[in-house]
C-alpha cells in the first residue's frame, strides 16, 4: 500500500460523512425513480413486481452502504440478491430489464475493490453476458432482437455505468487528498510554531543564562576589590532575572515583541562588561517588522560571541532594513555549527529577507538584510580600526 494510501486509511470521520451524504443527495434520487418506472413497467405480476423490486432495493442499499476504499458483507451480500433477481428475470421472467439492480451494485463495488478490480469488472460484465445468452438460447423468437434485448444493451449499459462511476470515484479520490493535504499543512503550521516557540525560548533564555554566568564571574572577581560594583553586578542580574521571566510569560501569551533599540545598548553593555570593544554605526528608520527580526538576529549573535569566541572587537552595523555583525578572535576550525542562527535564517527567509553567515582570517560576519539592503554588503573590519 502506497504512502498516500496509508494517510488516506485514517481519513477523516466527517469527509467520509460529507462523501457519503453528497454519494445519497445526488444518484439515489435519479436511480431511485428510473428503477421504480421500470418495475412498474415490466412488472405483469405481483411477484414479477416483488422480485424486480428486490433486485432495486438491492442495488440502491449497497448504494446507501458506500465508503471509500470500504466494501462490506452487507454490499456483497445485496450483489448476491440483485444477481439472483437477475438470473431468475433473464431466464423465468423474460424481463431485460432485471439486471438493473445488479447495475447499481456492481457500478458501486467495483471502483472500491483494491486487488484484481479489473479481472473482477469482467467477470461481472460476463455474468451479465452469460445469462442474456442463456435467455436467447431457451427461448425462441427474433434472435437478433433478443441479443440486443438481453446481452448488448445489458452488458453495454454495466460497462458504461461501471466507467462512470470509476470517474467520479477519481473525484472522491481528489477530495481526500485535498482533506489530506488540509491536515498535512494544518500539522506543519503546527509544528512551525512550536519550532518558533522554541526558538524564542531559547532566545531569551540561552540568551540570559549566559549574561548571568557572565555577571556573577565578574561580581565574583570583583568581590574583595570592589565591592559596591560586585553588588551592582548582582542587582543587575537580579532585574535580568525578573526581565526574562516577564519575557518568557509574554511569550507563552503571544505577546513578546524585540526591541532592536534596546537589543543595541544591551549587546553594547554585554560586549564592554566582557572586555569587548564594541563600535555600533546606526541609521535611522527601520522599519517594525524587519526591526523585531533584526533584534533577535542582534541577540542570537551576540551570544554566539560570548559562547564561541575569543573576541576583542566588535563592529555592528544597522541600516534601514539590515544588520551587519563583525568580531574578530574567530576559530580557524571553519564554521562552528549555530542552530540559532539556522533556524533565524528560514523566519527571516520567510519575511522576504536572507540571513549568511561567512569567517575570513580570524573574523566572524553575520548579516541579515531585506529587499532594500542586501546583506553582506557591509566590509570585514580593518586591523586597525578603533572600534570603541
Amino acid at each position: 500500500m502506497s504512502s498516500l494510501s496509508r494517510v488516506l486509511g485514517r481519513r477523516r470521520p466527517e469527509t467520509e460523512e460529507r462523501l457519503w451524504r453528497l454519494n445519497v443527495a445526488t444518484l439515489i434520487p435519479p436511480l431511485a425513480l428510473v428503477g421504480v418506472m421500470l418495475v412498474v413497467l415490466e412488472g405483469r405480476t405481483w411477484w414479477h413486481i416483488l422480485v424486480l423490486s428486490g433486485g432495486l432495493l438491492a442495488g440502491l442499499a449497497t448504494l446507501v452502504d458506500w465508503a471509500p476504499r470500504k466494501v462490506s458483507v452487507f454490499s456483497f451480500a445485496c450483489l448476491g440478491v440483485a444477481a439472483a433477481v437477475w438470473a431468475v428475470g433473464s431466464l423465468v421472467m423474460s424481463t431485460p430489464t432485471a439486471f438493473y439492480g445488479f447495475n447499481i451494485a456492481c457500478s458501486v463495488i467495483i471502483p472500491e475493490l483494491r486487488r484484481h478490480r479489473g479481472a473482477v469488472a469482467v467477470g461481472m460484465i460476463c455474468f451479465v453476458g452469460v445469462f442474456g445468452l442463456l435467455h436467447v438460447l431457451v427461448h425462441p423468437g427474433d434472435t437478433s432482437k433478443l441479443l440486443v434485448q438481453y446481452v448488448v444493451i445489458p452488458t453495454g449499459v454495466t460497462m458504461l455505468a461501471a466507467a462512470v462511476l470509476s470517474g467520479a470515484k477519481k473525484f472522491y479520490d481528489l477530495v481526500q487528498e485535498l482533506d489530506v493535504a488540509r491536515e498535512r499543512e494544518a500539522e506543519l503550521a503546527v509544528m512551525r510554531e512550536r519550532m518558533r516557540f522554541a526558538s524564542d525560548l531559547h532566545d531569551i533564555q540561552g540568551h540570559t543564562l549566559h549574561v548571568v554566568k557572565l555577571k556573577v564571574t565578574l561580581a565574583e572577581k570583583l568581590l574583595h576589590r570592589d565591592l559596591h560594583r560586585a553588588q551592582e553586578e548582582l542587582r543587575e542580574v537580579h532585574a535580568l532575572v525578573g526581565d526574562t521571566i516577564m519575557q518568557t510569560k509574554e511569550l507563552a501569551y503571544a505577546q513578546r515583541r524585540l526591541n532592536l533599540a534596546t537589543e543595541l545598548e544591551n549587546a553594547k553593555n554585554l560586549f564592554e562588561a566582557a572586555g569587548i570593544h564594541v563600535r555600533i554605526v546606526r541609521e535611522p528608520g527601520v522599519e517594525p517588522r524587519p526591526g523585531e527580526l533584526l533584534g533577535q538576529v542582534l541577540r542570537e549573535t551576540t551570544t554566539n560571541i560570548l559562547r564561541h569566541a575569543q573576541a576583542r572587537q566588535v563592529h555592528i552595523v544597522l541600516s534601514a532594513s539590515g544588520i551587519s555583525i563583525v568580531n574578530d578572535g574567530a576559530q580557524d576550525e571553519g564554521l562552528p555549527e549555530l542552530r540559532g542562527l539556522s533556524t533565524l535564517s528560514h523566519r527571516v527567509a520567510d519575511n522576504g529577507g536572507e540571513l549568511k553567515v561567512a569567517q575570513q582570517a580570524g573574523r566572524f560576519l553575520t548579516a541579515a538584510g531585506f529587499p532594500r539592503v542586501a546583506p553582506g554588503t557591509v566590509p570585514m573590519m580593518t586591523t586597525g580600526e578603533d572600534h570603541r
